[in-house]
């Protein structure tokens, strides 16, 4: 590292992304750092390991850089990367013990429901799914045996705002941790000042940032018992990333706060566009004032994100024609990159059904947001 803790903490977000995890390469004096393939490190004569480095499943410094960097982003005191979303989940969830109980939303990322229902309780972990956003029913569902409190926010894909410092309290008064899928609002969103225990990050959307990489994260607070068993399942299972995935990662993470705020400007414009719009039903989106989280959001985000669903009106038919049509969207599943992309979501295989067929998910790009309003309005024609 090339700075103090001290000087770190004082640094802003947009600092941070540039220099956290960045060091000169001290044999050739590069300032983008080298990738290191190698999958083993020399051992000294006394058997030491000099360099701090033994096997690539269990460090490489790609990966170091990379973990230092996101624990520096979001706050936190150390993270764990994986090979996907997916795989960081995967091993907060096998952190648990067969009996223990978590709470999960009902809107959630459709992956990581599967994982718990077709996966985790098939191997003893119980979960109830309620609908988050009412405070009722999330403490209604707190069991004894209850361990975990998962919070999606916003949520994938009805753009559900969950109240994340209440929900952290209620897992808290029941000796539960609380983590929070951060994946729609890298540095927009602080879950760990918020009370979250965890964050996870799928780092193929935003953090990555141009779609051609994937990789999870998983970010903790402090580094106590559950992020310890989290970093051991992470070294013993070995759904690590490569080192030039995390060299990628953490390429894109230097632009990322600059980024956010291009993707969440166009995206507050074209909300507002398909909100006037004849043929839109309903556009879920939180900034705005119709939006039932809105001034949960306005409190708990610095901006509204860059994911939009809206409901066509005219059903399944008219969403399909509509996604046929555009010219600028491209039709592809994913987010987070440089190119606006729109998804029927509820045609996606193992989607839950209570998608609305009528939905289409907007992954709102760099463009200009003049020219993705001109491309959704004659789409929508």
């Amino acid at each position: 590292m090339n700075d103090d803790a001290s000087a770190r903490a004082k640094w802003r977000l947009e600092t941070l992304a540039v220099h956290a995890g960045h060091a000169v390469d001290p044999g050739t004096g590069a300032i983008s750092a080298p990738i290191n393939l190698s999958t083993t490190f020399e051992r000294a004569r006394d058997g030491t390991y000099p360099s701090g480095y033994v096997y690539s499943r269990s460090n490489n410094p790609n990966r170091e850089a990379l973990e230092c960097a996101l624990a520096a982003l979001e706050g936190g005191t150390d993270a764990s990367a994986f090979a996907s979303g997916i795989a960081a989940g995967l091993a907060i969830f096998q952190s648990l013990s067969p009996g223990d109980h978590v709470v999960m939303p009902s809107d959630a990322y459709h992956g990581m429901t599967k994982l718990v229902r077709d996966l985790f309780l098939r191997w003893g972990v119980e979960a109830s799914f309620v609908d988050m956003t009412q405070l009722s029913t999330v403490q209604e569902a707190i069991r004894p045996s209850t361990k975990l409190v998962w919070v999606e926010t916003p949520s994938n894909p009805l753009v559900k705002i969950v109240d994340l410092a209440a929900v952290a309290r209620i897992a808290h008064e029941a000796h539960a941790i609380c983590v929070c899928d951060n994946t729609w609002a890298p540095v927009i969103q602080r879950p760990l000042d918020l009370g979250a225990d965890l964050i996870l990050h799928s780092t193929t959307k935003y953090i990555g940032g141009h779609c051609d990489v994937t990789g999870g994260v998983v970010i903790a607070k402090t580094a106590g018992a559950a992020f310890t068993r989290i970093r051991e399942i992470q070294g013993t299972a070995g759904a690590v990333p490569s080192p030039f995935d995390c060299w990628l990662v953490l390429r894109g993470l230097r632009t990322l706060p600059w980024r956010m705020r291009a993707h969440t400007g166009n995206a507050a414009s074209v909300a507002t566009f398909l909100a006037s719009h004849p043929r839109v039903e309903c556009v879920h989106y939180p900034s705005l004032a119709s939006h039932p989280g809105h001034e949960i959001a306005a409190k708990q985000m610095s901006s509204f994100g860059g994911m939009i669903a809206f409901e066509t009106k005219g059903g399944s038919d008219a969403a399909l024609r509509t996604a046929a049509k555009t010219r600028l969207f491209l039709r592809a599943t994913s987010l987070g990159g440089v190119e606006s992309l729109i998804e029927h979501r509820a045609s996606i295989a193992g989607e839950d059904p209570r998608t609305p067929q009528s939905l289409l998910r907007l992954s709102i790009g760099l463009e200009h947001p003049d020219d993705l309003i001109e491309d959704l309005d004659q789409a929508l024609s």
